[in-house]
């Protein structure tokens, strides 16, 4: 595929603004998550008040794609993604103005969960513009976004340390602010010839079986995503000993790789097929997770963490190669649920870690918790992708073999 051929495919400049977007509010979305080991010493705070409030902005952020992707459909991406970028001020303002305690910091985390919910907007407003030859790489390209993530754990630590953490908080309505303006001026709705669906043909997608196994596979691979670019800053400070910056460093290293394959993934997805290319990352997120479990040296647990990144980058790129395949129609709504589930599993990630290692003084148990579900969702893609491949799949990039 030609670099000329993909760019004259669709609309270039709202690819481009949906890319910052994105970028702009998944920083925004996990900067508590990488504030939280400062907050915490403000306020006497435990692991598992730590993973609670790392969790707190993804679980919105989790919840509202569901709603989002609906008003997306119906009212169009680009109205909805302006209306969500102005609330995301609000959070943002209150946790420079307002934040006083461990209750109001957790209600502004709550409120954070908007910048998230722009997934469910942002791959919609791009996908319609592009065939299906170019969904993957397309939609890689926006979900790349995630880079965000990187710039939250690399600048919030060292901004806090030497102007409090509060302060970050003013700091981001700049690019907030910033994003809002580019949106507006290069962003461009597809003039879509379809009536918007109701509200009952929408929910007919919560019905379909398919929808619930993207669910979990995305759970997995972009919810482990984010539920490690949240944590990893505490992990690393608890678990290894490292300063409160040198931490965020660390886990600025391994979310990168994830953000980077995002878009590999759909490249590749593609070229191969993503049901085949998926059942090959998760098994290596299954296996990674095992060995991380294993709380081996920092040298060894940054490479497991940054290869298991960068598959579940690579997953998440597959995924939104396929899930336009299943739901040609429903995209949108598609997008939002899956999205809204699949996130949740960013929200118990870091939960999940903060409580068991109340409860055991180790991330072992929480660790092979997760390798557990992940091997298993292994056999769950196994036992359907004969049938999908049977059905819905395009010819043109079925699974081989």
């Amino acid at each position: 595929m030609r670099v000329t051929e993909f760019a004259k495919a669709g609309h270039l400049t709202t690819l481009i603004s949906s890319f910052l977007y994105l970028t702009v509010h998944c920083m925004i979305w996990v900067l508590l998550g990488n504030l939280t080991i400062f907050i915490a010493q403000d306020f006497d705070l435990s692991a598992s008040q730590q993973g609670a409030l790392a969790a707190a902005p993804i679980l919105t952020g989790s919840v509202l794609r569901v709603p989002v992707g609906f008003l997306a459909d119906r009212f169009g991406a680009k109205r909805i993604s302006a209306a969500l970028q102005t609330l995301a001020l609000l959070p943002l303002l209150g946790g420079w103005l307002v934040a006083d305690g461990a209750v109001s910091v957790m209600i502004i985390g709550l409120l954070l969960g908007v910048a998230g919910a722009s997934f469910a907007v942002a791959i919609p407003l791009t996908s319609r513009w592009y065939p299906a030859l170019h969904q993957g790489l397309a939609n890689g390209i926006v979900g790349a976004g995630n880079v965000g993530t990187v710039f939250a754990a690399f600048l919030a630590p060292p901004l806090a340390e030497a102007a409090g953490w509060r302060q970050v908080f003013g700091i981001a309505l700049f690019p907030a602010l910033l994003i809002v303006a580019i949106s507006r001026r290069f962003a461009k709705e597809y003039p879509r010839s379809d009536a918007p669906q109701r509200w009952s043909g929408y929910m007919k997608v919560v019905t379909e079986g398919d929808c619930w196994y993207f669910c979990l596979f995305y759970a997995i691979t972009f919810g482990g995503f984010v539920g490690l670019a949240s944590f990893l800053a505490v992990l690393f400070y608890d678990q290894y000993g490292l300063s409160r910056v040198m931490a965020g460093n660390m886990a600025a290293l391994c979310v990168l790789s994830g953000s980077l394959f995002r878009p590999v993934g759909g490249y590749l997805a593609d070229r191969v097929g993503g049901v085949k290319l998926l059942s090959i990352v998760l098994g290596a997120i299954g296996v990674l997770t095992i060995g991380m479990g294993l709380l081996p040296s920092l040298s060894v647990m940054i490479v497991l963490l940054f290869l298991s990144m960068a598959a579940m980058g690579l997953g998440s790129g597959a995924l939104f190669q396929v899930i336009p395949q299943r739901f040609r129609n429903e995209v949108g709504i598609a997008t939002g649920i899956v999205g809204a589930v699949g996130g949740l599993g960013g929200f118990v990630l870091p939960l999940l870690l903060g409580l068991v290692k109340d409860l055991t003084d180790s991330y072992r148990p929480g660790l092979w918790l997760v390798a557990l579900v992940v091997l298993g969702a292994v056999v769950a893609l196994q036992a359907v992708q004969a049938r999908w491949q049977a059905s819905w799949l395009r010819p043109s990039i079925r699974v081989r073999g």
